[in-house]
C-alpha cells in the first residue's frame, strides 16, 4: 500500500506544478503586437479626419468667399435698379406734368369746364407738388409708362385707351389703377362718352379715397354733371372738393364753378 500512496502524491504533485505554470512568452507578445495594431488604427483614423476637417475648412473659406462676391453683386444691382427706378419716378411726374396740361388744350369748345391755359399751368404746378405712389415692378412700369407715352408724345388718344385698359386687367392691384381710371375718364370725355368717362371719375373718388387724383376726379365728374343739366349734383360734388381739398387748385375751380351755378 505504501508504494501507490507515494506515486499518488508525486503525481498530485507534479499536477500542481502544470496548473501552476506562467503563461508563455508567445501569448504576450501576440497580446502586445493586437495593442500596437489597434493604436496605429486609432492614429490613422485620426489623421484621416484631421485631413477631413481641414479640406472641409478650406471649402468653408471659399464658400465664404463667393457668398461675399455675390452679396457685393447684389448690392450694386441693387443700386443701379434704384437708380433706374428714381429716373422713372422723375420722368412719370414731368409725364403727368405735361399730360395735364394737354388735356385741358385739348378739351371741345362747347364743353366749358373753366380749364383755360392758365388754369391748365396751375393744374399742372399742382401735380408737380403731389408725391405720385411709384412701383418697383419694372414691366408695371413700362406698361404704364407705354400708354402716357401715347399720349404725351404721340397725341394717339385713341390708342392709349385700350393701352390703360389692358393695363387694369393685367395689373389690378397696382399703385397706378386709380391713375388709369383717371386718365381714361379724361380721354373718354375727349371722345364725347360722357357715360364712360363718368364711370372711371366715380371709381376714383369712391374706391381710391387716398389717390392723389381723387380731387381732380371729382372736379371732372361734377363738370360732367354740370353739362348735363344734373346741377344739384354739379354743385354737391363742387362742395364737396372744397371741403375735403382746401387750398388746392381742384377747389379754387370747384369754388369758381359754384359761383356760375
Amino acid at each position: 500500500m505504501k508504494p501507490k500512496i507515494i506515486l499518488a502524491a508525486l503525481l498530485m504533485s507534479g499536477s500542481t506544478q502544470v496548473w501552476a505554470a506562467p503563461a508563455p512568452v508567445s501569448e504576450a507578445s501576440a497580446s502586445e503586437s493586437s495593442v500596437e495594431k489597434r493604436l496605429s488604427r486609432l492614429e490613422q483614423m485620426m489623421q484621416t479626419r484631421n485631413l477631413l476637417q481641414a479640406d472641409l475648412q478650406q471649402q468653408l473659406d471659399l464658400l465664404q468667399d463667393e457668398v461675399s462676391q455675390l452679396r457685393g453683386v447684389t448690392e450694386e444691382h441693387s443700386y443701379k435698379l434704384e437708380k433706374v427706378l428714381q429716373r422713372q419716378r422723375e420722368l412719370y411726374q414731368e409725364i403727368e406734368n405735361r399730360v395735364s396740361a394737354a388735356y385741358s388744350q385739348q378739351q371741345q369748345p362747347s364743353y366749358d369746364d373753366g380749364y383755360s391755359t392758365s388754369s391748365a399751368a396751375t393744374t399742372s404746378d399742382s401735380a408737380a407738388n403731389s408725391a405720385a405712389p411709384m412701383s418697383s415692378n419694372l414691366s408695371e412700369n413700362e406698361a404704364y409708362d407705354k400708354a402716357v407715352k401715347l399720349i404725351m408724345q404721340d397725341k394717339r388718344y385713341d390708342a392709349a385707351i385700350p393701352e390703360f385698359q389692358a393695363f387694369l386687367q393685367t395689373y389690378p392691384e397696382s399703385v397706378y389703377v386709380p391713375n388709369a381710371h383717371y386718365w381714361l375718364g379724361q380721354l373718354l370725355t375727349i371722345k364725347g362718352d360722357t357715360s364712360g368717362a363718368k364711370g372711371h371719375f366715380e371709381t376714383v373718388v369712391n374706391q381710391y379715397t387716398d389717390s392723389n387724383k381723387r380731387a381732380d376726379a371729382m372736379l371732372k365728374l361734377g363738370t360732367l354733371e354740370q353739362q348735363q343739366g344734373q346741377l344739384a349734383k354739379a354743385k354737391q360734388l363742387f362742395n364737396k372738393v372744397i371741403a375735403e381739398y382746401p387750398n388746392t387748385t381742384a377747389a379754387k375751380l370747384a369754388t369758381e364753378r359754384v359761383s356760375k351755378l
